[in-house]
């Protein structure tokens, strides 16, 4: 065999294909023992690796140094690091660059992208992603425990570690139907399968605080497994934050202020900053990140769409605004890498280091955060931007899922007694509401649309049992100035439809639509569908590929604009008015719903 250490001999170009990645799963009994004894034998230099990485620039999550060092792999894991002349079966020459580790999305709903896993992966692997926490919570409302599995199976053989929660609120609460129930039990299952970490955020805090002893159960199903419990607590401070981190929650995504940021750090609850397509909180938390006050933090996605991933990347894009706001790059890249990995218990990723997981980035520089290389499991995976993986696109059954009981336009008829409302009011980029009082136009007891003022009728219908039951009221910041509607069977939590529109005819023809394409987003108006985006899969997830999802999207929008609405993501904003734990007005099925005095609002 040829020396590679010899310059001629070194590979500066990565072959255009690569082997799927490997299986994390370590081995056992004698072969494990092989697999160590041959492991050492590579860092001593006594046999070559798989893999060398040279000339290039180390960034130490450790000590937060950035240092010149080779790296050597064997079998999918970091065998050495450090100044020394490894040999290797391939030698990669990247002098002049940073060897980074794998980036790790600390809480991410999969269903929000649209996509499917393996178009998901296409999409964020070139940008340096290694690992997902995903909490599929969505597909759980919808579809139950098989969802999850299902999804699960659809995230086998990517060059994507997608890691699950087990979906704490399923429905999210008692005031609204969702299409399934898991408890306690439910939750134990999905906690056997290696691939479920802990217990997903846990939105009913009124349930917490309260001391609910369905709630307790499903944190103690977690605890008993010592898994970890995430939290999402918008808002929550004081002694109900206290009480809420005395039940065992270890984290929260949900901080929108500094003060409650530097509440909940105190408290020992990791922090993950949230930068998505729907809620923005990165700008606001920044000045605590340059300052070092929340010891450990991390970012994630929670909710974010594939056109801004496309359009600006994932993870790397974060990066790039963290450390241009001031905080050291090894020290940004330390919590976007090993914090996340320790929370969830891996104690082999998240760094460039011996017996670590060789899942690395090389980045042109720290400053852009461009990756040139990626590594999944000592596997090449994407390099200058262009995904080299094996296309693995495991098979997702189809099966319409929206059930809807026989409605005509009457359903969309909202009788009021007084001219003046309780409205729903949006606040851009971010998923908490106001809870508003407006004037709003009355005619013969019911509610009629005025172009002067920014309020619309909202509905959400029911749609797993065919049960007929819908709520209706009323919300401001769509802007439409003419008449039309939006639709969508993104509806978190439960996943209801919800409708947003002018008058009850296009409004049901909105539903009708969503109804007959087994969900996803749809535009009416004047009487004619004018855009929509099909979600088949539970009436969340599209099954195209991504650029082809991204058009449809953007279509959806422009028509949508075209009588008035002027948000930057409307159908992200539509399926948060849904939300009956977030303060502080939302939209359930069976009503109108004050998330602050936990009642319903009869109009």
């Amino acid at each position: 065999m040829s020396d590679l250490r010899n310059p001629k001999e070194r590979e500066n170009v990565v072959s255009s294909t690569c082997r799927q990645s490997q299986s994390a799963d370590q081995p056992t009994g004698p072969d494990r023992v092989r697999t160590l004894q041959r492991r050492i034998r590579v860092a001593r230099g006594l046999e070559p690796g798989d893999l060398a990485l040279v000339g290039g620039q180390v960034v130490n999550v450790f000590t937060q140094a950035i240092e010149p060092a080779n790296v050597v792999i064997a079998d999918g894991v970091i065998a050495g690091v450090g100044p020394y002349d490894w040999r290797a079966h391939r030698i990669i020459d990247v002098s002049g660059k940073f060897i980074v580790p794998g980036l790790i999305d600390a809480h991410m709903h999969v269903e929000s992208t649209l996509l499917t896993p393996a178009e998901l992966a296409r999409i964020i692997v070139p940008h340096g992603t290694a690992m997902l926490i995903a909490d599929p919570h969505e597909i759980a409302n919808v579809m139950g425990v098989p969802g999850v599995q299902m999804l699960i199976r659809a995230s086998e053989g990517l060059p994507l570690d997608i890691f699950y929660m087990a979906p704490s609120c399923v429905p999210a609460m008692n005031w609204e139907h969702a299409g399934a129930v898991l408890d306690a039990s439910a939750i134990d299952e999905l906690l056997r399968n290696p691939k479920v970490l802990g217990l997903a955020e846990m939105m009913n805090f009124p349930g917490v605080i309260a001391g609910d002893e369905d709630v307790l159960n499903k944190i103690g199903a977690a605890a008993s497994r010592t898994r970890v419990v995430d939290g999402h607590a918008p808002g929550l401070m004081g002694q109900d934050l206290v009480a809420y981190a005395a039940a065992g929650i270890r984290s929260d995504h949900e901080s929108t202020e500094i003060q409650e940021a530097l509440a909940k750090a105190a408290l020992g609850m990791l922090v993950q900053v949230r930068e998505g397509s729907i809620a923005r909180n990165l700008d606001t938390l920044l000045p605590l990140l340059v300052e070092d006050r929340l010891g450990d933090w991390c970012l994630c996605t929670d909710d974010v769409h594939p056109d801004e991933l496309i359009a600006k990347g994932h993870l790397d894009a974060l990066l790039r605004r963290v450390v241009a706001a001031g905080v050291d790059p090894a020290r940004a890249i330390r919590h976007a890498t090993l914090i996340p990995a320790r929370h969830y218990g891996f104690t082999d990723r998240g760094a460039v280091a011996p017996s670590y997981r060789a899942d690395l980035v090389v980045m042109n520089d720290l400053a852009s955060f461009e990756p040139s290389i990626v590594i999944h499991n000592g596997e090449v995976a994407a390099q200058n931007g262009q995904y080299l993986a094996a296309s693995v696109s495991p098979e997702i059954p189809q099966e319409n899922t929206v059930h809807l009981a026989p409605l005509d336009e009457s359903a969309f008829v909202l009788r009021m007694k007084s001219d003046e409302a309780p409205v729903i009011g949006i606040i851009p980029d971010q998923i908490v509401t106001r809870h508003l009082k407006r004037q709003v136009r009355r005619e013969d007891g019911q509610w009629s649309f005025d172009q002067s003022v920014d309020v619309v009728m909202l509905a959400n219908i029911e749609r797993h049992h065919a049960t007929g039951s819908i709520g209706l009221g009323l919300v401001e910041g769509f802007g439409f100035h003419s008449h039309g509607a939006i639709g969508s069977s993104v509806a978190h939590d439960s996943h209801n439809l919800i409708i947003a529109g002018t008058n009850p005819h296009d409004m049901l023809i909105c539903t009708r639509a969503l109804e007959e394409m087994a969900g996803g987003f749809v535009v009416a108006c004047e009487g004619a569908i004018v855009g929509k985006v099909p979600l088949p899969v539970a009436g969340l997830l599209s099954t195209e590929p991504a650029n082809v999802v991204c058009d449809q999207l953007a279509s959806a929008r422009r028509a949508a604009a075209e009588f008035g609405s002027k948000l930057a993501c409307p159908f992200g904003t539509l399926s948060f008015l849904a939300l009956p734990v977030i303060p502080a007005l939302k939209i359930t099925d069976q009503g109108l719903f004050d998330v602050m005095s936990q009642q319903f609002i009869r109009l």
